[in-house]
C-alpha cells in the first residue's frame, strides 16, 4: 500500500509538460481528432467542429500546406522535417527549435488557406476585407500614404475593440471608442510620449500621390481569429506550464509572419494605358516568401526558461535580450539529427544526397557528419528536345544524361 501511494505521488508530481504535448501534437498530425468530441468543446471551436464543415476542411488545408512548406525548407538539413508519423510524433513532443518551426508554419498555414478561402468565396461567413473603406459609406475615396496609415491604424484598433462593439460598425459609440483609442496611439507616438509598438503596415510601401482603396483586400484578420481559435484553444484552457506559453507564443508568431508581410498591389485606369485613377488593394505574398522569413527566425530562435511566477518565460542565459512576439522560441536542445534515434525521432542521414561543392548546410562535410560520402555516376532518361504542335500537343524525345550522386556513408 505504501509503495502504491508513493508511485501515485510521483505521477502527479510529474511536470504536465508532455502529456500536453502529446495532445497537441494529434492536433498537427490528425486535426479532425480536434472534433471527435464535440460534447467537451466550449465557444468558437466547438462552432467550427459542428456546424462549419467547409471551415475546417480549409483549416486541414492550412495545416497540410504548412506541412509541406516545412518540409521544402528543410530538405537540405540534417532534419529534414519528415512527414513520417512515428518521427514527427516524437519530435513535436519535445520544446525544440524543431518544434517551435513547425508550430509556427503550421499556424501561417491555417492563417493563410482561411485567408485565400474567404477571397475565392469558398467560406459563406467571410469575403474580401473592405473594413478600410468603409468611413465614406463603403464608396470609393482617394487617399494618400497618410491617410491610407489611418484607415489601416482604426482597422487594427476596431480589432481590439470588445466584440459586441466591434461587430457593430455603424455605433456611434464604437467610432468614439476607435477615435480615443487612436488619439491615445497618437499621444504615443510624438516626442515625450511612450515609444509606438511596431504596425504591420510599417513594411507597406504606399505609392506616391492620391490612389483609392478598391479591388478585394486579402481578409488576413478572419484567418488569424480562425487559426487562434482552432489551433490555440487546447493550451488556453490548461494551466500555464513552458510547453503551452512555448507553444502558444510560437503559433503566434507564424500568424504575425503573415500579418507583417501584406504588401500593396494597385492597378492603373484609363484611357490608352494612362494612369488616370490608380486603385489598390492589400495583398498576401507567396506562401514560399512566408516560410523563408521563418525559417531565418527557426536560425535565430531564442532559448527560455520558466520563470519563477509560471506565467511567462524569460532567456535562458543572463543578460539576454528577451524575444519579442516575432522571433521563435524553444525550451530544449535540438536532438542529434547525424544518427538514427527511435527515443528523439531522428532519422540520421545515412543515404540523404549531398552537395560536394557547398559550405552550406547540404554540404557533404555537414550533412554527413564528417562520416565521409560515397560518389556515384548514374544514367537517367529525360525529356528534351521538346516542340509545341498547333494546338494542343508537346511532344518531346527521351535523351540519356549521367548525372554525378552523393551520399553520405
Amino acid at each position: 500500500m505504501r509503495l502504491f501511494m508513493v508511485i501515485a505521488i510521483l505521477i502527479f508530481a510529474m511536470p504536465m509538460t508532455g502529456f500536453g504535448w502529446a495532445e497537441g501534437t494529434n492536433i498537427l498530425l490528425d486535426p479532425n481528432l480536434m472534433c471527435k468530441k464535440t460534447r467537451r468543446l466550449r465557444g468558437k471551436l466547438a462552432e467550427i467542429c459542428r456546424h462549419d464543415s467547409a471551415l475546417l476542411k480549409e483549416i486541414i488545408n492550412g495545416i497540410n500546406l504548412g506541412f509541406r512548406e516545412c518540409e521544402f525548407q528543410f530538405r537540405n538539413r540534417r532534419w529534414n522535417c519528415t512527414v513520417l508519423r512515428k518521427s514527427m510524433r516524437k519530435i513535436l513532443m519535445r520544446d525544440s527549435r524543431e518544434t517551435g518551426f513547425v508550430n509556427a508554419i503550421t499556424a501561417a498555414g491555417v492563417t493563410y488557406a482561411v485567408t485565400k478561402a474567404c477571397n475565392m468565396g469558398q467560406l459563406v461567413e467571410c469575403s474580401c476585407d473592405k473594413s478600410h473603406m468603409r468611413r465614406n459609406g463603403g464608396q470609393p475615396q482617394m487617399v494618400n500614404a497618410a491617410t491610407a496609415e489611418e484607415a489601416l491604424e482604426r482597422q487594427q484598433l476596431r480589432q481590439q475593440l470588445p466584440p459586441q462593439r466591434a461587430d457593430n460598425e455603424n455605433s456611434q459609440n464604437n467610432s468614439n471608442m476607435t477615435d480615443i483609442m487612436l488619439g491615445r496611439q497618437r499621444n504615443r507616438n510624438r516626442p515625450g510620449g511612450r515609444r509606438g509598438r511596431r504596425k504591420f503596415w510599417d513594411n507597406i510601401k504606399f505609392p506616391q500621390g492620391e490612389w483609392e482603396w478598391g479591388g478585394c483586400s486579402d481578409n488576413v484578420n478572419f484567418g488569424l481569429r480562425h487559426s487562434r481559435a482552432f489551433l490555440d484553444a487546447k493550451q488556453r484552457q490548461r494551466r500555464s506550464d513552458l510547453g503551452t506559453l512555448v507553444k502558444l507564443h510560437n503559433n503566434n508568431a507564424g500568424r504575425l509572419a503573415i500579418r507583417d508581410s501584406m504588401r500593396l498591389e494597385c492597378k492603373c485606369h484609363g484611357l490608352s494605358g494612362s494612369c488616370t485613377v490608380k486603385t489598390c488593394w492589400l495583398k498576401m505574398p507567396p506562401f514560399r516568401e512566408i516560410s523563408a522569413r521563418l525559417l531565418d527566425r527557426y536560425d535565430g530562435a531564442r532559448k527560455v526558461a520558466l520563470r519563477n511566477d509560471g506565467n511567462s518565460f524569460m532567456p535562458e542565459t543572463p543578460h539576454t535580450k528577451p524575444a519579442n512576439k516575432y522571433q521563435l522560441v524553444y525550451a530544449d536542445d535540438s536532438a542529434d539529427f547525424c544518427t538514427a534515434n527511435p527515443k528523439t525521432g531522428a532519422l540520421g542521414t545515412q543515404d540523404r544526397e549531398c552537395n560536394a561543392t557547398s559550405t552550406g548546410p547540404d554540404g557533404c562535410d555537414h550533412l554527413c557528419c564528417s562520416r565521409g560520402y560515397k560518389h556515384r555516376v548514374v544514367t537517367e532518361w529525360t525529356n528534351c528536345n521538346c516542340v509545341f504542335k498547333w494546338c494542343c500537343e508537346v511532344t518531346c524525345k527521351k535523351c540519356k544524361e549521367h548525372r554525378a550522386v552523393n551520399t553520405c556513408l
